[in-house]
């Protein structure tokens, strides 16, 4: 198989995996709270790629981490995996995922307009329309279509849903710069996260009073949201011959994720939601233009 092929299968499988998880979290959240949740995929992540860095022999690349890049690490498993996940699974637990999954998909436009007062990168105009289309569909999807009523279907659910995404762009933009690799970064972070989420579980709900359903479920976003599909994202990056030529397929992945989320979670699909998505993947598709512009 050519190597440009190798780079479309990894990537498929990527964005194969990822349209499935929306669908995983509301089924788990309906067996344990989030907190619980988020400490057993943790626990699974952390031993999935443990189990990566074996079979690439990086293991003993543990020992060569910097000084600075490993407190770095460690200090982000505050953000990702603790923050970021808690505050992501309560908005799941809040909301359909048919509007939790695309207001997530909205990072991409906020880590543009973080970048332009923490990293000091220019807003152009394209940026600015980028964002408006992008929260224009925001608002479509979380009134289901009603824009001038601004009757939320969760205020608290929407909020927590775009709190998420500056959790998650603030974890890119403070490791943008560590030059670790990537998978041993990983590991770092969620190891780190790992006792305080226990701690957390241990004070505020209950860390073995769960269903095998639930332990399943977490063992499935663990694995696959959180380990093994970053692994396959990156192996195909590295094989490809333009990054433009797999990244695009990532717009796939969150209208795959409806129709896993109507026919695993049940839940009957919105016309505001498909049209909602449209705006944000329409925002994300010309940031992304003008970034390559630049």
């Amino acid at each position: 198989m050519k190597q440009q092929q190798q780079a479309y299968v990894y990537a498929l499988a990527a964005v194969l995996i990822w349209s499935t998880v929306a669908s995983a979290f509301k089924i788990s959240l309906r067996h344990m709270r989030p907190i619980q949740l988020l400490l057993w995929a943790d626990f699974f992540s952390v031993c999935c790629l443990f189990f990566v860095l074996v079979v690439q022999k990086k293991l003993l690349l543990l020992k060569t981490v910097p000084r600075s890049s490993l407190v770095r690490c460690l200090a982000l498993g505050v953000l990702n995996p603790f923050l970021y996940y808690i505050v992501l699974f309560a908005a799941y637990d809040l909301l359909p995922a048919q509007e939790a999954q695309p207001l997530n998909y909205t990072w991409a436009i906020t880590l543009t307009i973080l970048s332009w007062p923490l990293l000091g990168q220019r807003l152009g105009i394209q940026e600015a329309v980028a964002i408006g289309i992008s929260y224009t569909g925001v608002v479509i999807i979380s009134t289901h279509g009603n824009l001038f009523d601004l009757a939320f279907s969760s205020g608290s659910g929407v909020a927590l849903a775009l709190g998420s995404t500056i959790i998650w762009a603030l974890f890119w933009i403070f490791n943008a710069r560590d030059k670790t690799d990537p998978v041993i970064s990983l590991f770092l972070n969620f190891a780190a996260g790992f006792p305080l989420i226990f701690t957390i579980c241990l004070l505020f709900s209950s860390v073995w009073q769960i269903t095998w359903q639930g332990l399943a479920g977490a063992a499935y976003v663990g694995v696959f949201e959180m380990g093994i599909t970053f692994v396959f994202w990156l192996k195909a990056l590295r094989l490809t011959s333009s990054t433009a030529k797999v990244s695009t397929l990532i717009f796939f992945s969150p209208f795959l994720s409806l129709v896993f989320i109507h026919f695993l979670v049940g839940e009957e699909i919105l016309t505001s939601t498909i049209v909602g998505l449209g705006f944000i993947i329409a925002g994300n598709a010309l940031q992304q233009t003008g970034n390559t512009a630049d």
